[in-house]
């Protein structure tokens, strides 16, 4: 599977960004494995091709940042998917 190119954080802005919008099936997979119980070490491996041994506070970091912006997708940032584009 292509690791799509990431940002360390995702952007933390009230609206979905174009970021968010090539990552959404990245958001998809670790909301996945989360809801399944995977480690996390693991998940931040085979998503975002890390490894979490040699740099953990990163590979943390990268892993709680995409989670919670996925979540936050889950709340509100899906509304901005369901307006029309802008012509």
């Amino acid at each position: 599977m292509t690791i799509v190119a990431f940002n360390d954080c995702p952007p933390d802005l009230p609206h979905v960004t174009p970021y968010d919008e090539r990552h959404l099936k990245t958001y998809l997979r670790l909301l996945d494995a989360d809801e399944e119980g995977a480690d996390w070490r693991e998940v931040v491996k085979v998503i975002f091709g890390l490894d979490a041994e040699q740099e953990p506070d990163r590979a943390r970091g990268v892993h709680n940042s995409h989670l919670a912006r996925a979540r936050w997708m889950t709340k509100a940032g899906y509304r901005d998917l369901l307006k029309p584009p802008l012509q």
